[in-house]
């Protein structure tokens, strides 16, 4: 059943602009690089206990930034929509808040403390109207999320804990598309190293196992694994790969040197086991070590595993309808590019969950913007999201 004109005018006229900026301007001045976030988490459970909302804080394995936990009931039985959105921002240089000719300006505003702020604000909406006639809200919000200084443990301590609900929302920046499935993604790190100390060419370097021939073997053998693994598709989240973006060895041009470094990913496709992916990745190190007498440790830190979840979802309508009742157009199906916190409610609890957000620019830049508008958009869209999903009305749950 489509929403209401009437319903979908009195969620935009709800939506106040000044409080909705004031919100995400509080949040965007406490710097709050990743495992830093303790200043921003406490600012944001104090806007909330202000604006009359229940607050728990939950360590959920980090106590040094204990994560927000806001319900917001209607009284009446449905399903629980759940907000959640990352705290902690990338280790770039501090950026305060500024609005200049209806942009937002700052650290975070992007990625994705003015989406917070958003859905925050959709919150306040959904009570101060009444409209949200059956289920509850869950809102939470958390550190730890920014590789490689976070591991993403503090959302899955959230999902271990039971701070979930039917379906989960979460405004990073995807605007123009809703993302159905997306590939699982984790960051490669290889050590190879010798015994010894670093030596002339010609005073032992010859004789010496020659890290840079071994790790060089290891980026090789990686970019052509990652070419067989083009093959390797889904329909909509697209081809897995290993990608190799940093190598690094040696003080100067002559010098044996005891080590080389290279950094990378391996993304994976909904279904495929990341156990075997790491052993896969670990037994080629091993191999290509051995022989060439030196030693290579590989981490394979999993960002997130892969996902898909089905267009006929309640959660996937409810978004469409939000969406098509605020901007009047339907979002076309796609992948996701980036890993999320998505990718663990919907591997690890089971439930969908739906990246949709501001259409913001400059994430993991020091040049973030987001227009002001886009936040109201998302406002709305996520007050009638949590309207059209938690009554559950010709929606049967997937």
């Amino acid at each position: 059943m489509p929403l209401s004109r009437q319903t979908v005018e009195q969620i935009a006229a709800a939506v106040q602009t000044q409080r909705l900026v004031e919100t995400a301007t509080a949040l965007i001045e406490i710097p709050s690089p990743t495992r830093s976030a303790a200043a921003v988490a406490e600012r944001l459970a104090e806007i909330l206990r202000e604006d009359g909302f229940e607050v728990e804080r939950a360590d959920c394995g980090w106590p040094d930034s204990p994560a927000v936990i806001c319900r917001f009931d209607s009284g009446q039985p449905g399903r629980t929509i759940q907000f959640n959105g990352h705290l902690d921002t990338v280790h770039l240089p501090f950026v305060p808040p500024r609005i200049e000719n209806g942009m937002l300006y700052g650290s975070g505003c992007s990625d994705m403390k003015g989406g917070i702020a958003a859905f925050v604000e959709a919150t306040r909406v959904l009570r101060e109207t009444g409209l949200l006639t059956s289920g509850s809200v869950l809102m939470t919000a958390h550190d730890l999320h920014e590789l490689p200084w976070g591991d993403g443990s503090q959302a899955i301590g959230l999902i271990d804990a039971g701070f979930v609900g039917d379906g989960v929302l979460l405004p990073e920046y995807l605007a123009d598309f809703l993302p159905l499935a997306g590939r699982g993604m984790a960051t490669l790190t290889v050590t190879v190293s010798r015994e010894g100390d670093p030596v002339h060419e010609v005073l032992g370097g010859f004789e010496n196992p020659n890290v840079i021939a071994a790790g060089s073997e290891i980026a090789q053998r990686l970019i052509e694994r990652g070419a067989e693994l083009k093959s390797h598709t889904h329909p909509i989240a697209g081809h897995a790969g290993y990608f190799v973006g940093q190598v690094h060895s040696g003080e100067i041009f002559n010098q044996s040197p005891v080590e080389f470094r290279l950094g990378g990913t391996r993304r994976w496709l909904p279904g495929d086991n990341s156990d075997e992916i790491r052993d896969e990745y670990l037994s080629l190190l091993e191999e290509i070590a051995t022989r060439h007498g030196v030693t290579a440790c590989g981490e394979f830190q999993i960002a997130g595993e892969g996902f898909e979840i089905s267009e006929g979802s309640p959660l996937v309508a409810a978004v469409q309808s939000a969406h098509s009742a605020v901007s009047g157009t339907t979002l076309p199906i796609g992948a996701k590019p980036f890993v999320d916190d998505g990718n663990k409610f919907v591997h690890r609890a089971g439930i969908p969950a739906v990246t949709h957000g501001p259409n913001a620019k400059g994430a993991h830049t020091v040049n973030e913007e987001v227009p002001i508008a886009e936040l109201e958009r998302v406002a709305s869209v996520y007050a009638l999201t949590a309207i059209e999903f938690c009554s559950g009305r010709n929606q049967p749950d997937a």
